[in-house]
């Protein structure tokens, strides 16, 4: 046999095995679709978990995450815990007088304080707290690998699923949001956009993936408003596809919207506590989203039951209806909303605060700040889209390219303005690549002694992986700092203000109210029973903005700003970021007094912690 007539053989038996696949998945019930995953899903999980066990314990620090984020989610779940109401989300030490209504979600609160009520039946509170921070992040990568997994397989068989179960434990074991002590809502909102990508790209579109796709997607905005551009691009995605297909998809499509807005309303109800039916919230779950959500989702319910039968003109003067009608309800219920959620903040919050924010960072930002860092949060994605384009090209699974592509576009898009969005990115990019690698891998085997198949596979895995784009950027910017003789310039250690220890003195001061940087605030809160001004929320404006007015005005005038705020211990620690930065901006101002070693005589230093990294002042009555 020629090597052309070989090859189309090998082309024919792929088609026929990736079509006998496609049928598979078509007639298969969920857990059929699931029952091959199983046993190699909880094994890399077992793996995993003896891994970040491993690396914990021999690096252990602290059983909170090292983000403020995950300090005042535990926060707010021991509230939570000590009686506050299911629908209070007041942080009641947090701000000025009154408090800080947050936008965080019960839904997460409500497993991790399970958890711990389950440990501390046989355990003290604190091994309690701990053994559940450590438990809750671990279990959000199952999800993951299942989804990445099922996804791999889709469009490389069992090479494929194997490939992309590897594919989510590295990219699990390189990203700290799985760690323990990350208990904030992004591990979820990331398992969940796995979920709603596997569903999406089945073959044949079974109605009840879409149907579990629509849960996801309501989960998510219920848990965070950031993943609304992802939620819209699903959205949209689903009827683009009922547009083009009409009554092949008419299930498909009805399963996703009934699922959404049914999900929503239950998320609303449970949630958003009756006082507030009337607010429209841009940061979280309220009115305006719940609203926008269940109409948009209602009206193209109806869409596809009475037209799906339709021409495509008729199909897409439907769709246009719907959209138009949707926008419409935006514009009226939250025009506020269409916008930057953050664009009503104070600009001496953006200029002190929001600028210094990693992962609020844009592409630019970044490329000044951390060039050798860019690459691991873009150059995987990249490679996906381009990858995902050429299949399309090539009529390849075409149906799956497109979602991924749609989904890469939107989340690589929204990395480009803030950095946070590249993990999204990078967690979708695993499953195209997979199938490459999938495909290389079984070209090398073929060929053994084909020293460039094997080269491109080996090429190709690595590429695939963000950690290794990331190492790679390490490593590069060491060598540049040693050639450049940069590492040997003096470095001073960092030393922390947030920790039990340091903060121990503060923590025996009569309960009153701390000003002090806003990286300090979560902890101050764990560790202590003051009421803080600054915490890095932009909902406490007020507080924050107090804080930043007081630390770079004069001090006669800081004293009329902490006075009238009721505070009664200054938290002063050196070493923080934002000191050094408010110093810069107000070399004559109170911090800058203070690191001068000048005290007003209105500040009374607290004995004994001048000379350790928390220095803390007390404000005369």
């Amino acid at each position: 046999m020629s090597k052309s007539n070989l090859a189309i053989a090998e082309a024919g038996i792929q088609s026929a095995a990736l079509s006998g696949s496609a049928k598979s998945f078509t007639s298969a019930r969920p857990s059929n679709l699931l029952a091959p995953l199983h046993k190699p899903v909880w094994l890399v999980f077992a793996l995993f978990v003896l891994l970040t066990t491993v690396m914990h314990f021999t690096s252990y620090v602290d059983y909170v995450g090292a983000d403020n984020d995950d300090v005042l989610r535990l926060v707010q779940v021991r509230d939570l815990l000590s009686g506050q109401g299911w629908f209070d989300l007041t942080q009641t030490r947090l701000g000025l007088e009154g408090g800080t209504l947050m936008h965080w979600s019960r839904l997460i609160d409500l497993p991790i304080a399970n958890l711990i009520m389950l440990f501390s039946l046989v355990m003290s509170p604190t091994l309690a707290e701990a053994s559940a921070l450590f438990v809750w992040p671990l279990l959000t990568v199952l999800p993951i690998f299942y989804a990445l997994a099922l996804s791999g397989g889709i469009l490389a068989g069992l090479s494929g699923r194997l490939i992309g179960l590897a594919m989510a434990f590295l990219f699990v074991l390189g990203f700290n949001r799985f760690q323990p002590g990350s208990i904030d809502h992004h591990n979820v909102q990331l398992a969940l956009m796995a979920i709603m990508t596997a569903c999406l790209i089945l073959p044949q579109r079974p109605p009840l993936a879409h149907a579990i796709a629509g849960i996801a997607a309501s989960l998510a905005i219920a848990i965070g408003a950031e993943t609304t551009p992802h939620v819209a691009i699903v959205a949209l995605i689903v009827a683009g596809q009922w547009l083009w297909l009409g009554e092949p998809v008419k299930a498909a499509a009805q399963a996703f919207a009934l699922a959404m807005a049914a999900t929503l309303t239950a998320a609303f109800f449970i949630t958003v506590p009756p006082a507030q039916y009337g607010l429209v919230a841009c940061d979280a779950l309220s009115t305006g989203f719940y609203s926008l959500g269940v109409v948009g989702a209602g009206a193209f319910f109806l869409a596809v039951a009475s037209t799906s039968r339709q021409s495509f003109a008729v199909r897409f003067a439907a769709l246009g209806l719907v959209g138009i009608g949707t926008l419409g309800l935006a514009v009226t219920v939250a025009p506020q909303c269409l916008g930057n959620p953050l664009a009503t903040l104070d600009p001496l919050l953006v200029t002190m605060w929001l600028n210094n924010v990693t992962e609020a960072q844009s592409i630019l930002g970044e490329i000044r700040v951390q060039p050798w860092a860019v690459a691991g949060f873009y150059a995987v994605p990249v490679l996906a889209m381009g990858l995902c384009v050429r299949r399309l090209m090539q009529g390849r699974e075409i149906h799956a390219h497109g979602v991924l592509l749609a989904l890469l576009l939107v989340s690589w898009a929204i990395a480009l303005v803030q950095v946070r969005g590249a993990v999204f990115a990078n967690l979708i990019s695993a499953i195209p690549l997979a199938a490459l690698v999938a495909e290389l891998r079984t070209r090398s085997n073929a060929d053994p002694k084909d020293l460039r198949k094997g080269l491109a596979f080996a090429g190709m895995a690595f590429a695939s992986v963000p950690v290794v784009w990331a190492l790679a950027g390490a490593v590069l910017s060491m060598g540049v700092d040693k050639i450049t003789g940069t590492a040997n310039a003096a470095e001073e250690e960092e030393i922390s203000c947030t920790s039990g220890e340091a903060l121990a003195d503060l923590a025996r001061e009569p309960t009153g109210v701390v000003a002090g940087p806003s990286n300090l605030g979560a902890h101050i809160l764990r560790f202590t029973r003051h009421r803080v001004l600054s915490a890095p929320y932009h909902r406490n404006q007020g507080g924050m903005l107090t804080e930043l007015h007081a630390a770079m005005a004069p001090p006669v005038d800081a004293v009329k700003f902490l006075r009238g705020a009721g505070v009664t211990v200054i938290a002063y620690c050196p070493s923080d970021p934002q000191i050094a930065n408010v110093i810069k901006a107000a070399p004559d101002g109170l911090y800058a007094q203070l690191a001068k070693g000048q005290v007003p005589a209105w500040l009374e230093p607290v004995p004994g912690t001048l000379s350790k990294p928390l220095q803390l002042y007390r404000v005369a009555p």
